[in-house]
């Protein structure tokens, strides 16, 4: 399979994916503006398979598919059908190569084994979407028009090099700059985000309250890496041109940028410069906040920053969100149907049902402060002045996020962006801390590089 040779120009080392949902119940009205007869969708297979990474989308399933009934954490039922969630995590490339093997037996695969449903993520969606393992969803019945209140972003990430859409998402995952109320008032004199933004709408601007941050005694972010999909998101080239790998002006003005700022200790060395390290989280509580912003999406909020937790800045609304030097996105999970499924037409309904329903998109924005993929729905929300987020004291984020989607271009997007972007990270954290060169940090990421794609060279 193409899939195969793709596969192997792909890292074997994934990102943690961290977002998790929490189901609820849907309602009777919500079951009938989604009626499609369950029944009727099952056509010749007993058997769903879902492959996940997490139980996120799964959650979502369950409260707010029409008639879903769940068996057990791993096993439900919808109509005939018996729903089979295989389930395996991230970590070391697990889920990649457990889904790699069952598309590999597809075609001999007994009917209750074969693949029906299977998820992505957008650094390596092109591994599976440039091949035949993944379903046009034309041939499932649904053509473009289904979609059109997607976010163009979403759709261009599952979009074919013939110009197929092959999979769907449910959420937009816009980020933005989300910041210390506190710390904002006592540096920048206010925490209106208007006012804020004035003191980040550049990379320029950016700088200078760094600064005035460090000279506050705060740091500016939490890590040196806080701030690379910004960057990344917005390069003009692609990671591989004509065979050799190259460094976006873009992806080098992160570096220029980020080392500056290590040098003068306006971000946090004590974090290894990464995410999700101990010292990296002491900004989400007050009496460790020492840290301005983070940048991220909606799930970032609700989901990353312990903002649940007593003691939390969250807890206490004490985050406002603002958009930034540059619009960005993180993270997102997109529905594939398999080539080969054996139910077509459940699997079409659950897509359609998930991805595009009013009824259930709106739940999910309500229920569980996503935000979602339709562009009305969201325009809604963001007018809402009585729609706001508690973590954010109040705050309503959706116009801030949306307007920064806008932005947003896959235009660069290659198969190598997970291994590239990865690497590139980790070898650069070496010369913010002062361990190597520019030079030496560099060749370390050619060197990393080209042992995973024998096809490219270094520069």
């Amino acid at each position: 399979m193409k899939r195969k040779l793709i596969s192997a120009l792909l890292c074997a080392a994934m990102a943690t994916t961290l977002l998790a949902g929490c189901g609820g119940k849907t309602t009777d009205t919500n079951k009938a503006n989604n009626a499609s007869s369950n029944n009727e969708a099952k056509d010749g297979g007993d058997v769903l398979n879902i492959y996940v990474w997490n139980t996120e989308w799964q959650e979502r399933v369950v409260a707010y598919y029409p008639n879903y009934e769940k068996v057990d954490d791993t096993t439900g039922k919808i109509g005939d059908v018996t729903v089979n969630w295989v389930i395996t995590a991230n970590q070391d490339n697990a889920y990649q190569n457990k889904l790699d093997e069952a598309l590999d037996n597809q075609a001999t695969a007994k009917d209750d084994d074969k693949v029906d449903i299977f998820l992505i993520e957008a650094d390596y969606a092109l591994k599976y979407v440039d091949t035949p393992d993944a379903l046009p969803l034309s041939e499932l019945g649904l053509d473009d028009s289904v979609f059109a209140n997607q976010y163009q972003y979403t759709k261009d990430v599952v979009t074919d090099s013939n110009g197929q859409l092959k999979g769907a998402s449910w959420q937009g995952c816009p980020g933005a700059l989300i910041y210390n109320r506190e710390i904002a008032k006592k540096v920048l004199g206010t925490d209106d985000p208007a006012k804020v933004q004035e003191a980040v709408s550049d990379w320029d601007k950016y700088a200078e309250t760094a600064a005035k941050m460090q000279a506050a005694g705060y740091f500016m972010t939490a890590g040196a890496t806080d701030s690379y999909r910004v960057f990344s998101n917005n390069v003009s080239s692609k990671w591989v041109v004509d065979g050799k790998i190259n460094i976006d002006p873009n992806i080098k003005k992160w570096v220029d940028m980020t080392k500056e700022q290590a040098d003068k200790k306006q971000i946090n060395s004590a974090s290894s410069y990464n995410l999700w390290q101990e010292d990296w989280k002491k900004g989400f509580f007050t009496d460790t906040a020492n840290v301005f912003c983070y940048f991220g999406p909606a799930w970032f909020i609700d989901f990353s920053m312990s903002c649940d937790q007593d003691g939390s800045v969250g807890s206490a609304g004490g985050w406002a969100v603002t958009q930034g030097p540059q619009g960005f996105f993180w993270g997102g999970t997109w529905i594939c149907a398999a080539n080969g499924t054996d139910n077509k037409d459940l699997v079409a309904d659950i897509i359609k049902t998930m991805t595009t329903d009013p009824t259930v998109l709106s739940k999910i924005v309500e229920e569980k402060s996503d935000f979602v993929n339709d562009q009305t729905i969201m325009e809604k929300y963001a007018k809402d002045e009585k729609f706001g987020n508690k973590y954010l004291g109040g705050q309503n984020p959706y116009g801030i996020f949306a307007s920064g989607v806008s932005s947003v271009s896959l235009a660069n997007q290659s198969a190598y962006d997970q291994g590239c972007n990865e690497e590139f990270q980790n070898a650069m954290t070496d010369y913010f801390a002062g361990k190597a060169t520019y030079e030496e940090a560099l060749q370390t990421f050619y060197n990393k590089i080209t042992a995973k794609y024998p096809d490219i060279k270094a520069e």
